[in-house]
């Protein structure tokens, strides 16, 4: 089924948006991947088209998010798992962000048969873990050596991932809308909202 998400990206003129999308091209150089995407932090995914019809930036400009203000981005650590999404990402502290998740998911659990169901809660705490991915891959979950070591890079090009100061995280941003069902080279925003 053709699924779309929602991705919360740094404002534009935050430092961070061009650092990191350099990062992720550098990074995805060092392990052989080709694939280049928006630095974000998924809110959520399994959006059915069908959810925001044939008006997209309508569906995303009435969803209730809370102000920029009141949204904290903050990068951690560097981790990787088997999946080819996730294959090296820095975590992002969930306290900033949870409304933002509850809200994104939301529409997707409404719209699920009534056996499919989840309540919203329980995935924000208990499935949902907000990430900024580096690398998109289909190779092994990256070892520990290698995570130290672009972490060094990271570090070196100025982010700060114990989430601290401007090159730490952001407050606000973009939330945008993404056909994720298309080719990842085709991973562009349908609506953009700014927070």
């Amino acid at each position: 089924m053709p699924e779309s998400s929602l991705w919360l990206l740094p404002p534009r003129a935050h430092r961070l948006d061009a650092t990191l999308s350099s990062l992720i091209r550098d990074v995805g150089t060092r392990f052989g991947s080709t694939h280049v995407f928006l630095p974000h932090v998924t809110l959520t995914s399994e959006i059915a088209p069908s959810i925001y019809a044939a008006d997209p930036q309508a569906w995303l400009d009435a969803l209730p998010f809370p102000k920029g203000d009141d949204v904290s981005v903050k990068l951690g650590r560097l981790a990787s798992e088997d999946v080819f999404v996730r294959k090296l990402y820095s975590r992002v502290e969930k306290e900033g962000v949870r409304d933002l998740g509850r809200i994104a998911r939301a529409p997707v659990e409404e719209a699920k048969e009534l056996t499919e169901k989840m309540n919203v809660e329980t995935w924000v705490e208990e499935r949902w873990t907000p990430h900024l991915s580096l690398l998109y891959h289909d190779r092994p979950k990256v070892e520990e050596e290698r995570i130290r070591e672009v972490e060094r890079v990271v570090e070196e090009a100025g982010v700060n991932l114990d989430g601290e100061g401007e090159m730490g995280g952001w407050r606000g941003g973009r939330v945008v809308l993404v056909e994720t069902s298309k080719p990842i080279e085709e991973w562009v925003p349908i609506a953009e909202r700014e927070l």
